[in-house]
């Protein structure tokens, strides 16, 4: 077990059922707000929207709405609304939604006070990788869904439509000052994107698990999370007015979004990415859920790292797991319980025959992630592994 670790998330967390009715009584890193949403009919059906404005004016700060983030969140709509921050004199950023919204809110906010392109400040890809020239808009986060863990770090995913890529983007002074998780706000998220968001939020628990950088932090924090979201998961799908449920499957959610500051994920996610950079409808928690089966297996067949698998098992409601094949007997089960067995990457358009193409963008825009694989995986053993889970 690695026993280094170098953590800094300067980001303060409430967490907890009506933590929405503290927003109003934090210092606020601004004065007027860029309010970021999607088209906001989820912050109004919760109520998160009137309560936000309501909690924003207590604090004495005036918003402006940009409600143009779309799932999968492109490049041309950050700068838009970066351009709509400036114009506005915003001082800081307000997110509120799901983790497309928190997505958006890193990129927006660098863009909002550097020159030029988002992708020339991307790294991977055609991005030019160009150091920020300016300190970003500060960003203050509501979550809307248990997924994604961004309203605690600094990463946000965009996709570039001309190029066919779908990159991470983030810099360690673009993390969030303050994040609002309220899972009251949570309740009315439909039961199939329940699912997805969820299993995003545990694959990056079970990624970091994988990891060849997992420390004895990270793993702690992780193995927490992936207890919670498999033990409760299935509830919060069944019945999102589950509150406990809901409050137990978001700590798994923000909490990866810390382990993920210790330990970087792995290929999986560089492999989805891919997959949503060429069929851009996919759902992000969806195209994880249709690849994790095949992906775990390639490191389960390589006894890459079978303790860690164990582990997994055991924390997903298996305590006599001795072998790494448990840890897939467990994800089946877990994956059966909520629905989501049976998603078909066709479904979506994806062609058997894109399976080497689907590779090499994943290595070409996000190769940082291959890694931290626990055991090294070629072009032709990552299509591979798209081809053992394509139906």
């Amino acid at each position: 077990m690695n026993l280094k670790f170098d953590f800094n998330n300067p980001t303060r967390i409430l967490f907890g059922s009506g933590a929405l009715n503290e927003l109003g009584s934090q210092r606020m890193p601004g004065k007027k707000a860029l309010l970021l949403m999607s088209g906001g009919k989820s912050a109004r059906v919760s109520g998160a929207y009137a309560r936000t404005l309501e909690q924003l004016a207590r604090a004495g700060v005036e918003a402006v709405e940009f409600a143009k983030v779309m799932e999968n969140p492109i490049k041309e709509m950050v700068m838009e609304g970066a351009a709509f921050a400036r114009e506005n004199g915003c001082d800081f950023i307000v997110a509120l939604g799901g983790g497309a919204v928190l997505d958006s809110a890193v990129a927006i906010a660098a863009m909002a006070t550097n020159p030029g392109d988002l992708w020339d400040y991307v790294n991977g890809g055609t991005g030019k990788g160009q150091p920020l020239a300016h300190p970003g808009l500060p960003i203050v986060t509501i979550t809307l869904t248990a997924g994604t863990g961004s309203e605690v770090n600094c990463w946000g995913v965009i996709s570039n439509l001309e190029t066919r890529e779908k990159i991470g983007f983030g810099y360690p002074e673009l993390t969030p000052v303050l994040a609002i998780v309220d899972p009251e706000l949570m309740k009315t998220v439909p039961a199939q994107y329940t699912a997805y968001q969820g299993f995003d939020a545990l694959f990056h628990n079970t990624e970091v698990m994988m990891s060849s950088g997992v420390n004895i932090l990270s793993e702690t924090i992780a193995l927490s999370a992936i207890e919670n979201i498999a033990k409760y998961l299935p509830r919060a799908v069944q019945d999102g007015n589950d509150l406990e449920a809901r409050e137990r499957v978001a700590y798994g959610s923000t909490m990866a979004g810390i382990t993920m500051q210790l330990t970087s994920t792995t290929a999986q996610h560089s492999m989805e990415h891919a997959m949503s950079a060429y069929h851009h409808n996919l759902p992000h928690g969806a195209g994880l859920i249709m690849i994790s089966q095949a992906f775990a297996e390639f490191f389960i067949e390589r006894h890459a790292c079978d303790g860690q698998f164990i582990k997994m098992a055991r924390a997903m409601g298996m305590p006599e797991a001795d072998k790494p094949e448990d840890f897939r007997t467990a994800l089946a089960q877990l994956q059966e319980a909520c629905g989501v067995a049976d998603l078909k990457m066709s479904d979506y358009g994806i062609r058997k025959d894109e399976c080497m193409a689907l590779a090499i963008n994943a290595r070409e825009t996000m190769g940082g992630l291959f890694l931290a694989n626990p055991c090294p995986m070629s072009d032709e053993e990552c299509a591979g592994i798209f081809a053992r889970a394509y139906r």
